[in-house]
Parts: structure tokens; sequence; C-alpha cells
């Protein structure tokens, strides 16, 4: 795809297509109804962030107006979610100093996801293994409850994330727990599990629970713990600030936050495919995500990525195009332009029960339910993950599961393509023809058919080579078969240039059969075929058997006619 039509809006598609004014309207219903649900999300992830409610609202504006705009998933609605959240509070922490290079850390990550977009990276983020993004989704919801706990108790939020939270929970004097802010905060917690289905439908649990929560704490339990003066009006530009002596330090959690946006938004885009019966454009998709949280930077807001339940409730309430996801952010625009004032008295209790809710919910509770019947190597995988998540770092835990699962994966493929390697004389060779086993039979077993059927990879290369090595030290011709082969990697490709040239270090004739297409292209762009002359490459198995029986005659013929050692001297 042209990078002009990566930045094409999606709404010239939609206001070309058969848009109707029943269709406007639906749209207005799923853009406020998930503007609704957005509010309280977007306060809250701006609080836990470190940046305070007004970034996480100017985040969740930014990148709800332009990944609509601009993206490949037409129902997607975007925002802050849990994991850009926790990234973006370890950049806070680190750079409370510094807010306008935090911001620019937003911004250069933004740049890198449209870039994944741009360079066709879109399709490769989803085939991230099950095992590691469980992992890590479920760290993630651990540590937003675990960072969550301390506010629950009406106390303030530790520095060092889990670590700092986990001692200051293990030197914690029951006598400094505010009863009236964790009274508070249970009851929310309470009201979000289990508010009633047929009331959800007019006003979502979190945006109800925050009303409530909001009255309660100023008629019943004044002078508990409230997010405070908030500004509002329209925000300053922040430009990007950043030099080349701390390049790493930016690029690092940059890179991050547009691998776990790009995670994020794409796994959304599938459940919205599933939902609407439609197929998203992953690569525009990650342009409009990046774009938005560029956005997001420059307003001083939180990164966002796509939202699951945000865009469920869009497309539930009849949110079909990029419409709903525009108006749904310009909703929030028009709330965070009057909303300081009653911002003000929102609980820090509150926001932490709907936080402590969100976390619950990001935890992959069906894979933790099928641990034990999983193949233990990718429960490994899976815990490895999720533990690296939670005590180390993002980056660290999906770049070690990776490789942990491409490990555990390579065993698994190369036993498969392994069922693919076939040897044998040819005699009782069932993938034979008649006339080719009648043909073998002839010399004896001194010709050997290796049959590579089905595609070969680095997980099978070694292997590969071990086994033939093993079948060919008896037999004086062996025929490579790829009638059969498919994709051949770079890897294979060197196996078999190894087995060529034992076979011929070891005196053995190589003859080559049915090579063509992706395997011939492997095997010839890696230098393979230099060692087999063109006259023994065969365009299908029975020239080259037939060759081979001729081979083994006139070999036989030429020792027959040597003279015999005893008559060497007369």
């Amino acid at each position: 795809m042209s990078l002009k039509s990566l930045l094409k809006p999606q709404i010239f598609s939609t206001l070309k297509a058969a848009y109707s004014p029943s269709s406007f309207r639906d749209d207005v219903f799923g853009g406020l109804t998930a503007a609704v649900v957005a509010l309280p999300l977007a306060l809250a992830f701006g609080v836990a962030s470190g940046a305070g409610p007004i970034a996480g609202l100017y985040g969740a504006i930014a990148t709800g107006f332009f990944a609509a705009l601009f993206g490949g998933t037409p129902v997607q609605i975007s925002g802050p979610t849990g994991p850009m959240t926790v990234v973006m509070g370890a950049v806070i922490a680190t750079h409370a100093n510094n807010l306008p290079e935090a911001f620019t850390i937003v911004m250069l990550g933004g740049l890198l996801q449209a870039g994944f977009g741009v360079f066709g990276l879109g399709r490769y983020v989803t085939y991230t293994p099950v095992s590691v993004v469980s992992g890590f989704m479920s760290g993630i919801g651990v540590i937003i409850m675990i960072i969550q706990t301390l506010p629950f108790l009406g106390l303030p939020a530790a520095s060092g994330g889990v670590i700092g939270t986990l001692s200051e929970l293990s030197t914690l004097n029951l006598s400094s727990i505010d009863s009236g802010a964790f009274l508070l905060a249970a009851l929310a917690l309470a009201l979000i599990v289990f508010w009633p289905a047929g009331l959800a439908r007019f006003m979502p649990s979190p945006l109800g629970v925050l009303a409530i929560g909001t009255i309660a704490s100023v008629t019943l339990l004044p002078g508990i713990p409230v997010i405070g003066a908030v500004p509002s009006g329209l925000p300053s530009l922040i430009p990007p600030s950043m030099s080349l002596d701390n390049l790493a330090q930016v690029l690092q959690p940059a890179f991050i936050l547009a691998l776990l946006g790009s995670i994020d938004s794409l796994l959304t885009s599938l459940v919205a495919d599933s939902m609407t019966k439609s197929q998203h454009d992953s690569d525009k998709e990650l342009v409009g995500q990046g774009l938005g949280n560029l956005a997001a930077g420059l307003l001083g807001g939180i990164p966002g990525a796509g939202a699951t339940m945000r865009t469920v409730i869009n497309v539930r309430a009849g949110g079909r195009t990029a419409i709903s996801g525009m108006l749904h952010a310009l909703v929030l625009l028009g709330l965070a332009l009057g909303l300081g004032s009653v911002v003000a008295y929102v609980p820090h209790a509150v926001l932490a029960a709907i936080l402590m809710k969100v976390g619950w919910d990001i935890i992959d509770w069906g894979y933790w339910k099928r641990l034990n019947r999983v193949p233990r190597e990718k429960a490994v995988v899976m815990l490895v993950t999720f533990l690296l998540t939670v005590f180390v770092d993002l980056i660290t835990a999906v770049a070690v599961g990776i490789v942990l699962a491409s490990f555990v994966n390579s065993r698994w493929l190369a036993v498969e393509q392994l069922k693919g390697l076939r040897q044998s004389s040819g005699i009782d060779d069932e993938l034979l023809t008649d006339d080719e086993r009648a043909a073998l039979r002839q010399v004896g077993g001194r010709v050997l058919v290796t049959q590579l059927q089905g595609s070969f990879s680095y997980a099978s290369a070694r292997e590969l080579a071990r086994r033939d090595i093993q079948a060919t030290s008896n037999t004086d011709i062996v025929i490579y078969d790829f009638t059969n082969a498919g994709y051949i990697d770079p890897s294979a490709a060197l196996a078999v240039d190894e087995m060529f040239d034992l076979s011929v270090r070891s005196g053995r004739q190589v003859l080559v059969a049915g090579l063509r297409d992706q395997a011939r292209q492997a095997l010839a762009g890696m230098g393979v075929l230099d060692r087999v002359p063109q006259e023994r490459q065969f365009d299908n198995r029975s020239g080259a058997i037939d060759a081979a029986v001729d081979l083994c005659n006139a070999l036989t013929s030429e020792v027959a006619e040597r003279p015999a050692p005893g008559n060497l001297g007369s």
C-alpha cells in the first residue's frame, strides 16, 4: 500500500459509501455511549500515570480522534489503556523533572508506531505468541492492581512502581489507613462488580460509580483525598525536547510504547472484525494509532491504543464508521473545556476502585484456567513473561517471552518438518511408482532416494543434515528429490549444502530431481546448486532414477574391466 493511501482519512471512504441519515444516527449513539464510558477511565488512567487527570482526558481526545480519522478499523475507539498507562507511569517517574521530555517519548513512540504501518509490519505484530501476550497482559493487570492498593486505602501512591508499592505495604501501619476512603473504595468496587445489567444500558458502571462516589465524598466524607484543582480549556502545545546524549534512554520507552500500542490495538481490531464481520487494515490502523499518539504527546496527553471494552460498546450502540470514534473524541473535548471544577472533587479512592476492576479484567483468566492443560513448555513461557512483566519491565518480558516461545515452537516445528524427510532404497517405498521401484531393484540398494516434502527451516536444519549423513553411509548414489518441497529458508538451504558436500567428499554421486519455484531459488541463491553439475539436475524423479541406474551400471562395468591386482606385472 502506498504512503498516500496509508495517510488518506477513513472519513472520505465513509462519505463515498452509502452513508445515510440513519447511519449517522447510529454513529452518534455509538460515539456518545463510548464517550460516557471513556470519561471516567481517561481520568483514572491519567491519575494512575502520574501525569494528572487532564493528561488522561487529552490523551483520549487525541488518540480517539486521529486514530479514528486515519486508522484502518472503522469502529475502533482508542484512548488510554492499561498497558500504555503502566509504561507511561514508568516514563513519568523517570522524567519527573523534565515532563517535556516525557511527552517527547510519547511523540517518538507515535512516530515509531506509524513507521511500523508504513513499512508493512502490521501483519507481523499479531504473530506474537498467545503465551507471551497472555503473560504480559496478566502482568499488566496485576501491576495496575498492586499500584492502586495504596490509593484504595486512602494513602498516596508510592514511587518505584510495583517494588516501591510492595515495600510500602510491607511496612504499612494499619492506623495510617484512611477508613473513610477505604470504605468508599470498597463500596465503589462492589457497585462496579454488581452494577445491574439493565441499568448499564443507560449508565455504564464506571461513570455511575464516579458520580455516586463524588457526591458521597462531598456530602458524607469530606476530607478524604481528592484530585484537586484541574486546569480546563485548550492545552498548550509541548514542543519536542531531547538531546543526543540521552537518545538511548528516550528510544527504549518509545519503542515499548510503539510495540505495546500496536499489539493492543491490533488485537482489539480482531475483536471488532469478529463483531462487524469486516476486515481491518493492519498497516493503516498502525499509522492512525501512531498519529494519534504523536498528537497526544504534543497536547501533553498520555498515550493510548485501541480499547477493547470501548470498541465493543461502540459497536453494540450502533457505531459502524470512523465518525463514531471522532464524535466520541469531540464529546470528550467539550467536557474537557468545562469539567475542571467538577473533576476537582473526584476521590482518588473511587478512581482506584475503577482501576482495580480494570486490572482484574485485563488478566487473562481463560489462559490461567487452562494452565494445567497447555503444554508444559508454553506454560513456562507464559509464567516467565508474567513474572518479568510484574517485577522487571515490559520490554524485557516481551523480548524474553518471544525468544523462549520461538525455542519452544522451533522444537515442535522441527518434529513436524522432519516428517517430510523420507529416505530409502526405494524398493518398498509406497511413494514411488511401480516403474521406479522396478528400476531401483536392478541395482540392489546402491541408490538412495531422499525425498524432502513440505517446508524446511532453521528449526529442522541441523537434524536434517544429521539424519541424511546416517542414511547415506552405505550407498553409491544419492538422489535428492524436491518434487514436493515447499518453502526452504536459508538455514535449511545451508543444511542441504552440507548434505551435498558430505556425500561428494565421501565419494558418492549426487543427483537432484524436481527442484522448482521457491526451493530452487533458495538453493541457487545460497550457491548450493554449484556443487551439482547441470547434467545431474533433473526435472522429475523418474528421470533421476533412470540416470542413477545407468550410472550404477557404468560404475560396475568400470570395476569389472580393471585388471586384478595379481596380474599387474604380467
